[in-house]
């Protein structure tokens, strides 16, 4: 298939604010890949480079319409995407010719590697024509913003093969990917193979699930009533206005660490991040931590952290820097690091205990053996039907200094890779006053908007210093306002970043801080979202970098 055929369809996507309408729009290219790839079992279920290649075309067209590359590391950045090679004037670029170009930049390393990048993007991109080379562009800086998320992707899976859109969930969380499902399900021949080739997909010791996620809430009171276990209140400080709910929930203090899912299988140990990264080699100490725990094989999820002597986990800067890749670093100088910032694990649930798989099971019966099996390791919990007992928890979880609570219902199953309803998490807000100083065009469905905005506290001396960048929060209506006042600030544009007069305040709010080299106050907000502009203060009436030092104490 050409890539003109996925670009053709990204815009059309990007066209429509309506779910059904991008998930009928993606499913219909799924369709005609699949009638080119041929049913398993046939010739093109190879993989010789022939009509093996085209039912890998399934598996690319997949991602990109998710807006990813199969490759999660190519070395491009946006600063190698602005000077562009004339675009061809016919399309002539198949999937797999430019997925293979992609690989072959994500191998290139050492001396020379990045002129030899530039020449493979340069001969990439000079075979696309300009709408493909905008898609392309999109691809490798993540800011394809056509608005189809996997989870359409999965659905549209779902629609192209005529099986139920739970199915492909369900698969898609097993696998870790939703590549392999789509392709097994839209290669099957028929909509009862595609059924019985998505019952193939099983949990496997070792290979990751995809995480289950949290909804948010503002407050205690508002997760209970989104789990139907109390009235919603204000806030957190009139939580105890209200009597007791009646049903029991788990209230799991929520640690400010990095997502792990550990894989045991009697000594062979496999740590894994919420992106499915295996960093089993970078973290000793939690591979050491499940060897110790009673069962030979477990899947357990949970979070990871450095913790200080007093027990209040470290800034999370030092818990990324054990995470992070960092290739320049020698095996001594990581083992220096890991001495100095040694990660504790916590987990909060566990998927599987010797055989037995525990992902239908409601939380209440894996809290029971996740109990018997992490001991210490295990997140600490509050399980109450009090809604002013779980407030308290909440206020005494961020006093010591915790990111906030996940509050779960206590009958749901692990509802893995989506936002289900049977958690929901509260953190504190914190906001900021800002200064816009520059903002970047948008892409996608944003195309003709200004989008990314540039975020900079004032400097009591004189200025405004960076703290990072945001597109979150945004309504078109913020869009398009934006982009008429931006215009009006403009003081230079160089077709990407539009650098405007520093007079726009805007509400931010964020929920952290992280040290950070990439900007000069040495500081990034984690998080940061658009709450509204503030036409009522000027700039000079904005929070200093003073003040945003200050949350680093907080």
């Amino acid at each position: 298939m050409l890539l003109a055929e996925v670009a053709a369809t990204s815009d059309a996507v990007a066209a429509t604010r309506s779910r059904l309408a991008k998930r009928a729009a993606i499913a219909d290219l799924l369709r005609r890949v699949a009638a080119d790839a041929g049913p398993s079992g046939t010739a093109g279920d190879t993989d010789d480079g022939g009509d093996g290649g085209r039912r890998d075309e399934v598996e690319i067209a997949v991602a990109y319409l998710a807006g990813e590359l199969r490759q999660r590391r190519t070395g491009l950045g946006w600063r190698s995407l602005r000077d562009l090679p004339t675009p061809a004037e016919e399309p002539s670029l198949t999937l797999t010719a430019v997925d293979a170009a992609f690989a072959r930049m994500a191998d290139l390393s050492g001396p020379g590697s990045a002129t030899a990048r530039q020449a493979e993007a340069g001969a990439l991109f000079g075979a696309a024509t300009a709408r493909e080379q905008s898609l392309l562009a999109g691809l490798v800086s993540g800011e394809l913003r056509q608005g189809a998320l996997d989870s359409v992707v999965v659905d549209a899976v779902a629609e192209a093969a005529g099986v139920p859109a739970d199915a492909v969930r369900r698969a898609v969380m097993l696998a870790g990917a939703t590549g392999p499902v789509a392709r097994a399900a839209l290669t099957a021949g028929s909509p009862e193979a595609a059924t019985e080739a998505l019952a193939t997909f099983r949990l496997t010791v070792g290979r990751p699930v995809r995480p289950m996620l949290a909804q948010s809430a503002p407050d205690v009171g508002a997760a209970l009533e989104k789990l139907g276990a109390g009235p919603a209140t204000g806030s957190d400080d009139d939580a105890g206005d209200h009597p007791p709910s009646g049903t029991a929930v788990a209230v799991d203090v929520k640690l400010d660490g990095i997502r792990i899912q550990v894989h045991r299988d009697g000594d062979d140990v496999r740590v894994f991040t919420r992106s499915l990264d295996d960093i089993t080699e970078r973290v000793p100490e939690i591979v050491a931590a499940a060897r110790a725990l009673p069962a030979r094989t477990l899947v357990l999820d949970g979070e990871a952290l450095v913790v200080g002597p007093d027990g209040v986990p470290r800034p999370f800067q030092e818990t990324a820097a054990r995470s992070a890749t960092q290739g320049e670093r020698s095996a001594a100088e990581e083992a220096e690091l890991a001495a100095s910032l040694e990660l504790s694990p916590f987990f909060f649930d566990v998927l599987h205990v010797d055989g037995r798989d525990l992902l239908d099971e409601p939380l209440r019966d894996r809290l029971a053996v996740l109990d018997d099996v992490a001991g210490t390791h295990a997140v600490r919990r509050l399980v109450t039907d009090d809604a002013d007992a779980a407030a308290a928890f909440f206020e005494g979880a961020v006093a010591e200094g915790q990111e906030g609570v996940v509050v779960k219902s206590l009958d749901t199953p692990y509802a893995a890779g989506r936002r289900g309803a049977g958690w929901v998490k509260v953190k504190p807000r914190h906001t900021l006053d800002l200064v816009v100083l520059a903002v970047e065009q948008g892409s996608g469905r944003r195309r003709g908007w200004l989008s990314n905005i540039w975020l900079g506290a004032r400097d009591p001396d004189g200025g405004f210093v960076m703290l990072g960048k945001t597109f979150k929060g945004m309504t078109d209506e913020m869009l398009e306002w934006q982009t008429r006042r931006f215009r009006e600030l403009e003081t230079s544009d160089d077709g990407y970043v539009v650098h405007v007069r520093p007079e726009q305040v805007v509400e931010i709010a964020f929920d952290g801080l992280q040290r950070s080299t990439r900007y000069p106050g040495g500081l990034a907000l984690r998080f940061a979202r658009v709450l509204r502009y503030r036409d009522d203060k000027t700039a000079a009436e904005a929070d200093t970098i003073d003040t945003v030092r200050s949350y680093l104490s907080t």
